[in-house]
């Protein structure tokens, strides 16, 4: 399994979930459930861009990668922002952005792909990234992981 590691980006594994919940619907539609209101959906789109974008921003701003497969390349931890309430910023966003789709398409089997997304993007992305960013910023990272939870 480590063969997986840091190898699916992890926007494309969003967009596996999201076709997994569009197929989902597709064979066992759920009408009666209704979809949430344009304006709900519209408002965790919103969050999503938000929160993505500021992660992205705080990158580019300290010079350092966001290129998900290379985290050795890192250098300098990014602490402040929306980083002070995730350590993963960019993944919750496209998390909130698979629960936008799913209140978009009202199937009630949504969260199952949003579990599939957060235990694939932990085990086969995140976990890695920790240990190697442990490696390259010591003490610091760790104490950084105590203070700041990895998904909320």
């Amino acid at each position: 399994m480590n063969a997986l590691e840091l190898k699916v980006p992890p926007p494309a594994m969003a967009a596996v979930v999201a076709l997994l919940i569009y197929g989902g619907d597709w064979l066992w539609p759920a009408a009666w459930l209704g979809t949430a209101p344009t304006g709900l959906v519209l408002g965790v789109v919103a969050l999503a861009l938000l929160i993505g974008v500021a992660a992205v921003a705080h990158f580019f701003q300290v010079g350092t990668t966001v290129h998900p497969h290379c985290p050795d390349k890192s250098r300098v931890l990014v602490a402040r922002g929306v980083y002070r309430f995730s350590r993963n910023p960019m993944y919750l966003a496209l998390l909130l952005m698979l629960v936008a789709w799913s209140l978009h398409l009202g199937w009630p089997g949504a969260p199952l792909g949003w579990a599939l997304f957060v235990a694939w993007i932990t085990r086969f992305q995140i976990r890695p990234e920790e240990r190697i960013l442990a490696q390259v910023f010591g003490e610091e990272y760790r104490d950084y992981c105590r203070r700041v939870r990895r998904w909320l």
